[in-house]
Formats: C-alpha cells, sequence, structure tokens
C-alpha cells in the first residue's frame, strides 16, 4: 500500500491554548488525533499522552489479522487510559483532564479505527463522503433515541457533552471500525472543532483525491477558522495511491459517563 499523507493543528479563533494533540507515522501507517479537555496543562497532557501511547503500542502488525490487530488497538487505548488516569490520581493538577481518541493504522489491504469520545474518522470514497465513526456524545444518544434531529443536535447547548473518553476512569472501551481499502480512497481524522465549524457536506467539497494532502489540511482549517473557529482544529487527511493485492469492499462494526468538554 502507497499512501500520501498530511496533518496539522491549529489553535483556532477563540481559544488561547491548544489542547489538541495528533501524531503520524506513515510508514507504520499509524494516525492518531486527540482532543484533550480539562484545561491548560491539562487537557494538552492528556492528548499528547494519548496519542503518543496508542502510537507506541500498535507498532508493527505486519502478518495480523483482522481481531489481532482490533486487540491491539484496544490495548492501545487502554494502555493509554491506564496511564492519564494514573497522573489524574497523583498530580492535582491534572484532576479531570481527559482526552478523545481517534486512531487509524493502515495494514496488508485493510484499515482499522479505534474510537473514544467525539473525534471523527470519515471517508471519502467514489466521491461520496461517509462518517465511518459515531460520536460518544450526549446529543447522539439523542438522535439515536429519536428525541433530537441529525440537525438540531449540531446546536443543541449540550453539544460538547461527551459521555465516553480516555482517561477518566480506570477502565475505558474503544469502538472498532475495520475494512478494506481501495485506490484513492482518501480519509480524514479529525476533532470536532472542524467537525463542529463544518457541514459534511463543506468538508466533501474540500476532499479529493486528486488535491494534495497537505492542500486540503490548510483549507478545511482555514474554512472553519473562516466560520467562527470556537474550538481547537485539528485534522488529518490519509490518501491511499495504490493497493497491492486484491481488494473485497465491506465495513463493519464491533461495539462493546456524561461528561463536559
Amino acid at each position: 500500500m502507497h499512501i500520501t499523507a498530511a496533518g496539522r493543528t491549529d489553535v483556532g479563533v477563540i481559544r488561547s491554548g491548544n489542547e489538541d494533540s495528533y501524531l503520524m507515522v506513515p510508514d507504520r501507517g499509524i494516525f492518531v488525533v486527540a482532543d484533550g479537555m480539562g484545561g491548560h496543562a491539562a487537557g494538552e497532557v492528556a492528548s499528547e499522552m494519548a496519542v503518543r501511547y496508542v502510537a507506541r503500542e500498535l507498532d508493527s502488525l505486519r502478518g495480523l489479522g483482522d481481531e489481532q490487530v482490533a486487540e491491539r488497538m484496544r490495548v492501545a487505548i487502554r494502555t493509554a487510559n491506564g496511564a492519564i488516569f494514573q497522573r489524574t490520581l497523583t498530580e492535582h493538577d491534572k484532576r479531570g483532564m481527559g482526552t478523545t481518541v481517534t486512531a487509524l493504522t493502515l495494514f496488508e489491504t485493510r484499515f482499522l479505527i479505534g474510537q473514544v469520545g467525539d473525534s471523527r474518522a470519515y471517508l471519502l470514497r467514489d466521491n461520496r463522503l461517509s462518517q465511518l465513526t459515531k460520536d460518544h456524545s450526549y446529543v447522539q444518544e439523542q438522535v439515536d433515541a429519536g428525541y433530537l434531529t441529525p440537525e438540531q443536535a449540531r446546536t443543541h447547548p449540550y453539544s460538547n457533552v461527551i459521555t465516553r473518553c480516555v482517561g477518566a476512569n480506570s477502565e475505558v472501551m474503544p469502538d472498532i471500525y475495520v475494512g478494506t481499502v481501495k485506490p484513492r480512497d482518501v480519509f480524514l481524522l479529525a476533532s470536532d472543532g472542524l467537525t463542529g465549524m463544518l457541514e459534511d457536506y463543506q468538508l466533501a467539497e474540500l476532499l479529493s483525491p486528486d488535491r494534495m494532502p497537505q492542500d486540503e489540511v490548510d483549507a478545511l482549517i482555514a474554512e472553519a477558522n473562516r466560520h467562527g473557529g470556537l474550538d481547537n482544529i485539528t485534522a488529518i487527511i490519509v490518501r491511499i495511491d495504490s493497493v497491492e493485492a486484491p481488494i473485497q469492499e465491506n465495513v463493519t462494526t464491533q461495539q462493546t459517563n456524561a461528561r463536559p468538554r
């Protein structure tokens, strides 16, 4: 598999500090976005720890099958959770910190995503943008229960309340999403500083396998800032340039308390 990738984080227009973190290891097919919470010197610590621990724990996936990679991802996110939670217990100024994690790994001809929180992963395939992950948020639960429409959820006063995060408790259960990659696929990982400012159709308008990922990342962040830049903004774009082995299309999900951000 040959890829082209780019990432960037931006403080946005309103915030004075940046609690987002991201990490890319393209030669190992590892990409992680994390959106920290807990205030300066806490949220940024949690997100930085998360991306570092997840990337380190994933390491080489050569020769592993879907279930083995899924378990590796679960262990990676749980390891990050344990390390962050321990710091909340031992360091007074870190109490209450936590972070979202959305991690993409590419292996053989497959992709696998581990997710906790409301940072998202999208896939642009054949000019159609699909949200691969589901937010762990209060408003998403209300949408699932039929109490809110997706449009109402975007502007709801509790839209920033997440129901699962890394570091808040001693244990966490990530959701896992797995599927097959195709040439010209474009993956987007983003914190809610991007997805809260731009509708999905606006994201789709700025994404294309014919554009360079760095140009797309810059355009997305600029557009989010133009729409208000109310939060820190982080985006990673991964374009699949070629895939060596035969492919089959399928995307499955393996699904396994309220917290303001």
